[in-house]
């Protein structure tokens, strides 16, 4: 079977893999000359603790699994099964980490109510004062900036694939095939679009009424920090935002608790991750409506970099970089992904939101087994 794809970000890069690992030929076909978009843009976080229950989690679960198994075989992916903490600093939000260890599914995402003193032993670089500390064993990482280069490297080498870079697809010829903006026709036996925020041009001339928006985020990077950031750390306001943690307890803090005014004004929470050469990437904003700012505004990161600080009980490194990016989710949130065959022999995937990086395995795996690859 010859598999064209489009779009070389982590969901399509993905369905190139799994297509490949099946025996298939695969041509991936990028706008840019290499994936610029969110799957660079992003932590790097296999992110199952806040995932919703059902088909989300299992989701997050099986890819958790594949990217464990993709990272064995490709070390230079960056693959690290870290963990997160998210500490607590009052009884409000250790009530909402209580409650997250009575949810059924607790064990499958590895959860656990740690001390001050078993959480700085788990990550000693938290030095800040708390309470308690919410562990989820399952969290992992990769390097955000890198994985689908060296996934492309790996493709390569398999004889199956080849990869066409600076070309965007404009139009759906018949069955099974795409013309470029070069004019060239790529015909295969299925072809998948997995554009991610692009959603104009082809995309909504293919689905008018698409079921997904558009998201931006702000987020930094630090100079190296000189010790290990041996898990990845979040906040309380980050219970407020994952689906997982919702509960009479989340109520309740939401009621007696607001946000901080920057925090709730830009939708925040505090995400942070060690990369390979010792930086922190640390986050984020959520924006909604359209159309964005086209600038980044300072406030936001002045608040995580506070919230960070006040955890590691110490200055963050000097800030290396500060970028925006989008990404496209359900309108429907409790959809992991939109799926939708549009015309004979051309599917549409996209929509993840900011499962992407986590769930993007899985995804393409679904996929190819529907299409019976």
């Amino acid at each position: 079977m010859r598999v064209i794809v489009v779009g070389a970000g982590v969901v399509g890069t993905m369905h190139a893999w799994h297509a490949v690992e099946r025996g298939h030929e695969v041509v991936q076909i990028e706008r840019e000359t290499e994936a610029r978009g969110a799957s660079l843009r992003n932590f790097g976080q296999i992110w199952v603790s806040g995932r919703a229950g059902g088909e989300e989690l299992e989701t997050a679960l099986r890819a958790r699994e594949l990217w464990e198994g993709i990272g064995a075989r490709i070390p230079e992916l960056g693959f690290r099964a870290i963990g997160s903490l998210t500490p607590v600093r009052n009884d409000l939000e250790l009530a909402v980490a209580e409650a997250a260890l009575n949810r059924p599914d607790a064990a499958a995402r590895g959860y656990k109510l740690l001390t001050p003193d078993e959480a700085r032993a788990a990550n000693p670089a938290l030095r800040g004062a708390f309470q308690a500390a919410l562990w989820c064993e399952r969290d992992a990482a990769v390097e955000p900036r890198t994985a689908q280069l060296v996934l492309k490297q790996a493709l390569l080498r398999s004889g199956r694939y080849t990869f066409i870079g600076g070309r965007e697809v404009r139009e759906v010829i018949g069955e099974n095939a795409v013309r470029d903006d070069h004019g060239d026709v790529h015909t295969g036996d299925a072809v998948v679009l997995c554009t991610g925020a692009w959603l104009g041009g082809l995309v909504k001339e293919l689905v008018p009424d698409l079921p997904v928006r558009r998201v931006r985020l702000q987020m930094m990077q630090t100079e190296p920090l000189g010790e290990a950031l041996t898990t990845s750390v979040a906040d309380a306001d980050s219970f407020r935002y994952y689906p997982a943690y919702a509960s009479d307890a989340l109520d309740a803090l939401n009621a007696a608790q607001a946000q901080e005014p920057t925090a709730a004004a830009h939708k925040m929470q505090l995400l942070m991750v060690q990369r390979r050469d010792g930086g922190l990437t640390i986050g984020d904003t959520h924006e909604y409506e359209h159309p964005f700012a086209f600038d980044v505004v300072e406030e936001p990161y002045e608040h995580v970099a506070r919230v960070a600080e006040s955890f590691l009980g110490r200055p963050l490194p000097k800030i290396r970089h500060r970028w925006a990016g989008v990404y496209a989710q359900c309108t429907d949130t409790s959809r992991v992904v939109h799926r939708q065959q549009v015309r004979d022999g051309v599917w549409l995937v996209t929509g993840p939101g900011g499962r992407g990086m986590t769930c993007s395995p899985a995804i393409a795996e679904t996929t190819a087994n529907e299409l019976g690859w």
